[in-house]
């Protein structure tokens, strides 16, 4: 055991030094003498803990500051921060103590760091989106806590394998809705694609085994083709006197799964497996965007390219601040390649984001867009009475959205996700602006506010003094600062009805030498048909209720008591008999998925919008009646949960079954050949004794084209279908779709 705890001890020593030999921010003894002294508080703080791996806790704090200093490439508070990432969290060391020690800067840090602990907004129902909320807080004043926390959650990531499946299902989905699309915000890209690779990794470990396996096998294959596609490109820079790397990237797991599913394609099938990286010192006399129009041009000048495959952000970056000359160009063999054009800054940028974005900002330059958006996150947190999950949905719906630019009358770019509205601009300039407008002029064409906006448009927002947001209004914003500012608007005109709603009944009881209490208005609520008060005081503001009749209404007797009850009783739902817990859950605590439970008789229910079958990857969700819903875990209302309320998951799996069927919809498509219909049918009932209950198959100009609801008992039976139908002649595509009845 002594022996253990040394090599331990070395272990440990060695990550340390490697940190502090590496990290190209330390400048002098000082910042050596920091980091010794923040490691010694951690591992002092964290002694006797382990992880659940079983090696001591204090690797988890060095493993991020070596992602944070190595791989990110911050410089020395990061580093401090994060070797204490968790103490306060974890330990009874204090921000006060943290303070006393490393400064005031260090302590915000790992306060935005620590999570929310005891109270917290109960009606949100979700520490984990309170905590989010939390640490966003900390954003525009110190973007350095969300990526440090980008790498706790990345080694989390890495080291996830020693938890149970659960927890694993619960922190991959999480890190897929959140810490994935904040990471490609912020332009870290490789953090990025791991997370990306990581969470397919646990969450279908079986399809991210098989494409690693088959993009492992093509190895060899796709340096030939990239050593064989360059050359001749290397050849032509070397000759206008570029100095340059030429590398070739694979695209990761996750995205090469992703387009499979989209375009509903094996791996074989897609062709833009990898990409050509050509990195470049520019020359200091010529314009960076000059170059890389002029190596385009090499490039072209020996491959043809496809016109509708060029991206320019060297003229206008992206909203995270990445900069390239993306084309794609037809290589030898007739193979498409796309070649990414970038300089050693760009490049920088691109793998290091916002870190790199700092290095590269010089004295009085312009906001970059990344530092306007971090700016609207602060408005929008700022919000009053803002719910932590209804703003993680908007936060959500604007990480990963695609960027158009508009201009305003007078020529300046505002940026904006994809699919934003002329109300979504409006609230971009100023929310006053956005709360009284009645229409926008696009291209000097009157349109309404609902109008969605496209790249180049010119957009004047007209206004008018009496106008105010309406509930409508929701459905017109796409943005979280839009739909933040409508929210708030509609609350507190919301408060003002109710206020005056309370103050004309209170005078009209008081009329009637009566007050509000709880026994007058168990009377009224009904009568309004109101649930509560706030309800029936905003029906009163607002005059859609009046109170005319209100004498009678008091007058009237109430019911009977024993009536009153029998009416409460005949709501409720018989009680469901129970099954043994042995029965139902496994010897690690999964809820065993069995066929032969009678519904009204089962713990759990098979959710509607995903339709689980069994051999699907699935996931238990408590529901607040204590039942089980089981989900897909793709199914995005699944994910969703995993990001907001992952205490309400558990583990689930199916067990050996035969008895029940199960609802799927699979789509065809194929050629309109004569008797392909019958065939179809006649495979699926005759040949695999499966039956259908709706067929719905149409053909138009020689195709056919539609969908077949059928009753399978698993995956594997819906495998087999599926397999049995592409060998059919005339039959082009089969998979299956989400049954939307």
């Amino acid at each position: 055991m002594e022996e253990k705890i040394l090599q331990e001890e070395e272990i440990i020593q060695e990550q340390l030094s490697y940190i502090i030999k590496n990290c190209v921010h330390c400048k002098n003894q000082d910042d050596e003498s920091m980091i010794q002294k923040a490691f010694k508080m951690a591992n002092e703080a964290h002694k006797g803990m382990r992880r659940k791996s079983g090696e001591p806790y204090i690797m988890h704090p060095l493993a991020v500051a070596r992602i944070v200093s190595e791989e990110i490439g911050l410089g020395v508070t990061s580093t401090i921060c994060a070797l204490l990432h968790d103490v306060v969290e974890d330990t009874d060391l204090t921000i006060e103590n943290i303070d006393t020690a490393f400064g005031k800067k260090i302590a915000v840090i790992i306060d935005g760091l620590t999570k929310i602990s005891g109270v917290f907004n109960k009606e949100s129902n979700s520490l984990q989106a309170e905590n989010f909320r939390k640490m966003l807080l900390t954003l525009s004043d110190d973007v350095r806590v969300i990526i440090i926390k980008l790498a706790d959650r990345l080694h989390n990531m890495r080291t996830l394998g020693s938890l149970s499946r659960e927890k694993q299902v619960k922190i991959a989905g999480e890190t897929i809705y959140l810490y994935a699309p904040m990471a490609h915000r912020l332009g870290l890209y490789n953090i990025k694609s791991e997370m990306e690779d990581l969470s397919l990794k646990y969450r279908y470990p079986k399809i991210y085994e098989e494409i690693h396996e088959k993009i492992t096998l093509s190895e060899n294959r796709r340096m030939h083709v990239i050593n064989h596609f360059s050359i001749p490109i290397i050849d032509k820079l070397e000759e206008s006197g570029f100095s340059f790397k030429i590398s070739g990237r694979s695209k990761s797991i996750y995205s090469i799964w992703q387009k499979m599913q989209q375009k509903n394609v094996t791996f074989e099938e897609i062709f833009d497996l990898f990409a050509i990286r050509i990195v470049f010192d520019p020359k200091t006399d010529i314009p960076e965007k000059s170059q890389c129009w002029n190596i385009y041009s090499i490039v072209t000048d020996i491959y043809p390219p496809r016109p509708d495959r060029i991206r320019d952000w060297v003229s206008t970056p992206k909203a995270n601040g990445y900069e390239a000359l993306h084309t794609t160009v037809m290589g030898p063999n007739g193979k498409w390649m796309e070649v990414q054009i970038r300089t050693q800054r760009m490049d920088e940028i691109a793998e290091r984001g916002f870190a790199a974005h700092w290095k590269y900002k010089t004295e009085g330059a312009q906001d970059s867009e990344l530092d306007k958006w971090i700016k609207k996150i602060k408005v929008t947190l700022e919000q009053p009475n803002t719910d932590a999950l209804e703003f993680l949905d908007e936060f959500k719906l604007n990480l990963f959205s695609s960027e158009i630019m508009v201009f305003t009358p007078k020529g300046h770019i505002i940026t904006l996700p994809k699919n934003a509205t002329a109300l979504d601009l409006a609230y971009e300039i100023h929310s006053e602006i956005g709360n009284s407008s009645i229409g926008a002029k696009i291209n000097h064409k009157l349109v309404p506010m609902n109008h969605k906006l496209h790249s180049g448009d010119q957009v004047e927002i007209l206004t008018s003094e009496g106008i105010k947001p309406t509930l409508e209004w929701n459905a017109f914003a796409s943005t979280v600062k839009a739909k933040s500012a409508i929210q708030t608007a509609l609350k507190a005109e919301s408060k003002n009805r109710i206020e005056d709603g309370k103050t004309i009944l209170e005078d009209k009881l008081k009329e009637l030498n009566l007050s509000p209490s709880s026994r007058v208005l168990k009377k009224i609520l009904p009568a309004y048909e109101s649930t509560s008060k706030d309800q029936l005081y905003s029906k009163i503001g607002t005059g859609m209720v009046s109170l005319k009749n209100l004498k009678e209404i008091l007058s009237k007797n109430t019911k009977n008591k024993w009536v009153r009850v029998w009416d409460l009783s005949l709501g409720r739902p018989a009680q469901k008999p129970t099954v043994k817990e042995e029965d139902i859950y496994d010897d690690k605590g999964a809820l065993l998925l069995k066929e032969n439970y009678d519904e009204s008789n089962s713990p759990y229910e098979l959710a509607g919008c995903c339709n689980p079958i069994p051999g699907d990857e699935v996931i238990g969700v408590k529901q607040n009646d204590n039942s089980i819903l089981i989900h897909q875990t793709d199914c995005s209302v699944a994910i969703k949960i995993m990001s907001s309320q992952g205490n309400k998951l558990m583990a689930a799996r199916w067990t050996q079954h035969k008895v029940l069927s199960y609802l799927v919809r699979i789509h065809l498509s194929g050629w309109d050949r004569f008797g392909v219909y019958n065939t179809i049918t006649y495979t699926i009932a005759q040949e695999l004794n499966i039956s259908m209950r709706t067929i719905n198959l149409h053909g138009h100009d020689g195709i056919f084209d539609g969908t077949i609801d059928l009753y399978v008992h698993n995956t594997n039976d819906l495998n087999n279908l599926i397999l049995n139908l592409m060998k059919l002649k005339g039959v082009e595509s089969v998979h299956r779709v989400e049954v939307k009845d």
